[in-house]
């Protein structure tokens, strides 16, 4: 490898390593919204129809705690990097347990096969998507101009693979799938395409990633000591041990069963941030400037949750949307409910390029508070606006495609308003003893917005449809004014920042 990272221009004027990473990313990222594509479909499709007839509600529900199980993952993923692994370790840990998570739900073991699948590919993403961003960021050294540049190419492999996912891993399913097995829709065709994708993201960078990455990224940058070790194993036993005796107690009393499952993680979801600002704020190695500006975060904080639950919809409510209720045709174009899901990434990749062009050239552009005011808004008009077909035309028959498209180009404006400023600002405001930590509560954000959404879901139905799409936009709109009136003392808490 280069030892000077500023002579390697040979991936489009990036470093060689970027090349590694980027594949790697977008094949994970593929294997991933290809599996979440389908996903929802297979649980509550009746078994003659090759999935696994689980109830609709309860399906949805599975899938937001699912979601948000992947960012709380993350936590731990970023710690093992640092403390035991090293990043280039533990992201290929990581993509061997996704994969493993998509062999499994490939082989027609039904609900079970579902619940094994899930625990890997959530341990398997937490260790392997916050890390591969830090490597990223290690290829260019401090003064490198082409790390913005490089970071952007960077996240257009991410929504390359997530926006051919859902193109491919449906048909896979419904074409491809249904010409080997029948007329039957078999979903573990999908699952097995979404395997191949992890597959091939791992020989690249197995093979790139000792040719053009770091030896620096084989070792954990602040090493853990045996002490630590030990006083970790012990809490981490006695930690095991609680949730099995939680469990047992659950079974004893017939408590164990999926739905309360999902109520015990909606609760840790939403109960580790809160511990997070907790231990922050009263920490006595932060400063008084640094509490200012963690206290400044929370309402920021909250207004990313509230939208984070409203984005990550997608898969599931928007889902069950296109499936029951949207012509799923365009003259003789026909087509599946799930590739709505690739109009996620590709509205981002043709939004970003204006937003940049704009944050470079606005000289007197709103402040961090107000963009994700207006961020809330937008959030909540793509849910408002999806109540519009049901007031128009009745919730029993089936309308337009374009009422989706419109919908979630509306929600990734507010992700433009909100995702990328949101990156920025919370390293600007975290307190130095808690620098790694407080990029962790951006994941935890998502996380708790989907955990809430595992139980609003549950109200979905064709027959909510308006009342469910008018009540969260109508929050997320509130919170944005509210967001927007509290803007001058959110900034003023922030101190300096910008």
């Amino acid at each position: 490898m280069n030892n000077n990272k500023n002579m390697d221009t040979a991936f489009f004027g990036q470093p060689r390593g970027l090349s590694t990473l980027f594949f790697t990313e977008m094949w994970e990222r593929f294997s991933y919204y290809g599996m979440r594509a389908i996903l929802l479909f297979y649980m509550y499709y009746a078994v003659t129809e090759g999935g696994l007839g689980m109830n609709q509600t309860t399906a949805a529900s599975v899938m937001s705690i699912y979601g948000s199980l992947v960012y709380l993952s993350s936590v731990v993923g970023g710690w093992l990097s640092d403390r035991v692994w090293g990043p280039r370790r533990t992201v290929f840990i990581g993509g061997v347990l996704i994969m493993l998570g998509h062999i499994v739900l490939a082989v027609p073991f039904g609900a079970v096969a579902l619940y094994v699948s899930i625990a890997l590919i959530v341990a398997g993403t937490g260790l392997l998507k916050p890390n591969v961003s830090d490597m990223v960021g290690g290829l260019y050294s401090d003064n490198d101009h082409r790390r913005d540049a490089g970071f952007s190419l960077f996240v257009f492999g991410i929504n390359l693979g997530s926006a051919i996912a859902p193109i491919l891993v449906p048909w896979a399913s419904d074409g491809f799938g249904m010409k080997l097995f029948g007329n039957t829709t078999n979903f573990h065709a999908g699952f097995g395409l979404a395997a191949v994708g992890m597959f091939f993201g791992l020989l690249q960078y197995y093979f790139g990633g000792k040719k053009y990455l770091s030896n620096e990224s084989l070792l954990p940058t602040d090493p853990i000591s045996k002490e630590d070790k030990k006083s970790i194993t012990k809490k981490v036993v006695l930690a095991l041990i609680l949730v099995a005796i939680l469990l047992v107690i659950m079974a004893l009393i017939g408590q164990l069963n999926v739905d309360n499952i999902v109520n015990l993680l909606t609760i840790l979801a939403i109960a580790l941030p809160i511990y997070y600002f907790v231990v922050m704020l009263r920490s006595k190695k932060v400063t008084k400037t640094e509490k200012s500006r963690a206290t400044a975060y929370i309402p920021l904080f909250i207004a990313a949750a509230i939208f984070w639950g409203i984005e990550e919809s997608g898969s599931v409510v928007l889902a069950l949307f296109a499936q029951e209720r949207t012509v799923l045709h365009l003259g003789n174009w026909h087509f599946e409910a799930a590739n709505f899901q690739t109009l996620n990434p590709v509205f981002i990749m043709i939004l970003t390029p204006f937003f940049v062009w704009l944050w470079e050239n606005w000289k007197k552009q709103p402040s961090s508070p107000k963009k994700f005011a207006a961020g809330l808004v937008f959030a909540g008009l793509s849910y408002a606006w999806m109540a519009i077909p049901g007031i128009l035309f009745g919730t029993s028959g089936r309308v337009s495609p374009f009422w989706l498209v419109g919908s979630w180009f509306i929600v990734e404006i507010a992700e433009m308003l909100i995702s990328p400023i949101g990156l920025s600002i919370t390293t600007k405001l975290a307190p130095k003893a808690y620098q790694s930590q407080m990029m962790s509560m951006w994941f935890l954000a998502d996380a708790a917005g989907q955990a809430v959404n595992a139980q609003i879901v549950k109200y979905y139905s064709s027959a909510t449809e308006i009342p469910y799409f008018l009540a969260v936009g109508v929050v997320s709109i509130i919170f944005g004014v509210i967001l927007l009136a509290m803007s001058k003392k959110i900034f003023k808490l922030m101190d300096g920042v910008e």
